[in-house]
């Protein structure tokens, strides 16, 4: 039997960039402790959110905990019984403590001997009462980035003030205190247009009453209704809402009963960048920006209101006078800022602290310019391509010095595009204005990389840096704590290099960064140390864009990253070739094979024979041992060659037809033969094999799915 529950933690208004976490957060809570107790049927948790509320429901959860039956272990059965079977005072007391008979005793065997143990029943507990009970953690647990303390009988940190408590199972109240609040089942509509207390009995009425108080509790549905208002507002001039889907996220989170108004602005603005104009719409006053059919930007903006519209026109015109003087603001600074030109400013970055430990911004420019030069020597892109070094260079030098404009100072996301635009404008050539304009792409793990090698040679030699400096300092990531965001360039310097296909050593790049760190004057005790620890944290950052993002097993990548990941672009090749070979007949028993190879050498321990690396062929007998030997030594230099000629699939294809052989080998050859001389040969005989042929990937690695 199960019965539906609802729960609504009434707030005043969550910060909307907040709330999908925090959903997350109350959904796992809650499917923790009720999972544990046996509470949670077929129906999973659902969560909702609205700037003032947080809620949890299930349609179907059991009405009662299930009866447990558990087991105490007492003491040995040696003392609890004499010789004659006849109960101690130790069987006694240990049954009295446990509420049973001594003839209800049994007895146990442990890892200690032979115990005796008193079994127990615990009946269910009403699911009301566990409710009660795991309500107020569950709210005390919900993760937020930051939280509020305020007066009440418990002393309750939250984001914000509980205002209100509804909780419900089967129709009826879980009674609940938290924050100097009771629990009821009461909540509330919109804050504006039906503010008054709503009760409700059940998760249908709950659902239904919200939407008649104007609360749409789905944020989903909220940002349907943005976007199908939006292009109703906008589809008979022919124009479109620009496409950004984080922006609607945003929005919906920002709203309970969303509507929009559509408004306009002067077409003079349209005279500067449509960056500069999209990030005051966009990242200032929350608007949505507007395009017409060929992607240009129209002068026409989207608001969106909590509230039920705007009939008067008034918030409209408001909205419009408050755009128009940020947008005067913007064309002052446009204007103001090209009186001194980018190489100007770069003096002025001795001013600019890029972080207190690691000095300013003109020391991280030099450090950058020298990284990227080197950057775009070694840089090989498919077909041969190489960066236009000087143009690089040229972008390392004033990629930074935006930071010293009015126009970034007070749109700070501007970071990098305007340093681009303005290059172009003062006539910059086009290769150093684009390098600068994507230095800092890709901002985020979904988001494009450089479109340049110049831009490319640049961001990473910027990232490298970073990393490395921050590193150097004391200031690597730490549990969720990463202030400098260097999770974010780690993998954007694995996603330019895999995604551009380029050839470069993570390793020497690493070192240069390092070695820039010293030259630049900057102190690191341990420089050779300092490198192995970047290069653990980017390796780290490499299996997280293989495994989250390109979705490969992880099998697969611990597999290809054992046979070494320093050029990522050419791990990613090894991946894709296990990837299309793995579904042949032969690769998971090879895998199998190869992995017993390597657990009967582990277990072995060194030798000497293994240790000079080749087996003595005078050893080996006639038969299978020979066999396999043959086909390994015939099989050796053409997988060299296929492997130097990035012919991975091939190579990985011609290693895994030694399955034959390497099974008859295993079924007719003793290993750990009697003879030390012939055990060792054949020792060093699957070392080689195994050492030879995990060149590609290592075999061993794999996971291999049980058959039947």
């Amino acid at each position: 039997m199960s019965r539906d529950f609802l729960l609504e933690i009434g707030c005043e208004d969550i910060p909307g960039w907040m709330l999908p976490e925090a959903e997350a957060s109350l959904r796992e809570l809650l499917e923790k402790e009720l999972g544990a107790r046996g509470l949670l049927e077929k129906e999973p948790i659902q969560t909702y959110s609205t700037p003032r509320r947080l809620v949890a429901c299930c349609a179907r959860l059991a009405v009662v905990e299930p009866d447990r039956t558990s087991e105490v272990v007492g003491p040995p059965k040696s003392v609890a019984f004499s010789p004659d079977g006849k109960p101690t005072r130790a069987a006694e007391s240990f049954a009295a403590r446990q509420g049973v008979s001594v003839k209800a005793l049994v007895t146990v065997e442990t890892p200690k001997g032979e115990y005796i143990a008193a079994h127990s029943r615990q009946k269910g507990r009403p699911a009301r009462d566990v409710l009660a009970e795991i309500i107020p953690g569950v709210v005390r647990g919900i993760s937020f980035p930051r939280t509020m303390y305020w007066t009440s009988p418990e002393g309750l940190r939250f984001i914000r003030p509980i205002r209100w408590l509804l909780a419900l199972f089967d129709g009826k109240v879980v009674r609940v205190k938290l924050g100097g609040l009771e629990s009821g089942n009461t909540t509330r509509g919109h804050r504006l247009l039906s503010p008054a207390a709503v009760a409700v009995k059940s998760l249908e009425e709950y659902r239904r009453r919200l939407a008649k108080a104007f609360v749409v509790l789905d944020a989903r549905e909220r940002q349907r209704i943005i976007a199908r208002e939006a292009e109703r507002a906008l589809k008979r001039e022919g124009l479109r809402r620009r496409a950004d889907i984080a922006q609607l996220e945003e929005l919906a989170n920002l709203t309970e009963h969303p509507a929009i108004v559509r408004g306009e602005f002067s077409t003079e603005f349209l005279s500067l960048p449509a960056e500069v104009l999209i990030t005051v719409m966009r990242h200032h006053q929350k608007y949505i920006a507007v395009e017409d059919a060929r992607g240009q930007l129209a002068p026409v903006f989207i608001a969106v209101l909590d509230l039920d519209g705007d009939a008067s026109g008034e918030i409209r015109r408001g909205h419009e006078t408050v755009l128009a003087a940020r947008f005067r603001d913007a064309h002052f600074f446009w204007q103001a800022d090209q009186k001194r030109s980018l190489a100007e400013r770069v003096r002025l970055l001795d001013q600019v602290v890029f972080q207190a430990q690691l000095g300013s911004y003109a020391k991280k420019v030099n450090r950058v310019v020298t990284l990227t030069e080197w950057i775009a020597r070694h840089l090989v892109w498919p077909q041969g391509r190489r960066a236009d070094i000087e143009a690089a260079a040229r972008a390392a030098l004033l990629c930074k010095s935006d930071l010293t404009t009015e126009m970034v100072g007070e749109f700070p996301e501007l970071q990098g595009i305007i340093g681009g635009l303005y290059a172009r404008a003062q006539g910059e050539p086009e290769k150093v204005a684009q390098a600068i304009y994507e230095h800092y792409q890709p901002a985020a793990a979904d988001a494009s990389c450089p479109s340049t090698l110049e831009a490319a040679a640049l961001a990473l030699a910027d990232k490298l840096d970073t990393i490395a400096a921050c590193f150097g300092a004391g200031l690597a990531p730490t549990g969720s704590r990463d202030p400098f965001a260097l999770r974010r360039a780690g993998t954007g310097v694995v996603r330019i290099v895999v995604e551009g296909g380029a050839a470069l050593s993570l390793r020497a790049a690493v070192e240069q960064a390092v070695s820039g760190l010293v030259r630049g004057g900057l102190k690191v005790e341990d420089p050779v140390r300092l490198a192995s620890e970047v290069l653990t944290f980017l390796e780290e950052r490499a299996r997280y864009v293989f495994r989250e993002l390109r979705q490969h097993p992880f099998d697969e990548v611990n597999a290809v990253f054992a046979a070494g990941w320093d050029d990522l672009a050419e791990a990613a090749a090894r991946l894709e070739a296990v990837r299309r070979l793995r579904p042949s007949k032969d690769f998971e028993p090879v895998a199998a094979a190869f992995k017993r190879i390597r657990n009967i050498l582990e277990q072995a321990g060194n030798g000497q024979a293994r240790a000079a690396g080749r087996a003595n062929e005078e050893l080996l007998e006639a038969g299978p041992e020979r066999e396999l030997f043959d086909r390994f030594v015939e099989l050796r230099p053409r997988v060299a060659a296929l492997r130097q000629a990035h012919k991975y699939e091939d190579a990985l294809r011609l290693i895994a037809s030694l399955r034959p052989q390497v099974d008859r080998f295993f079924d007719k050859v003793l290993v750990m033969a009697p003879d030390e001389r012939v055990r060792e040969n054949r020792l060093a005989l699957l070392a080689q094999v195994l050492r030879e042929f995990s060149t590609v990937a290592d075999f061993s690695e794999i996971v291999v799915t049980p058959k039947g």
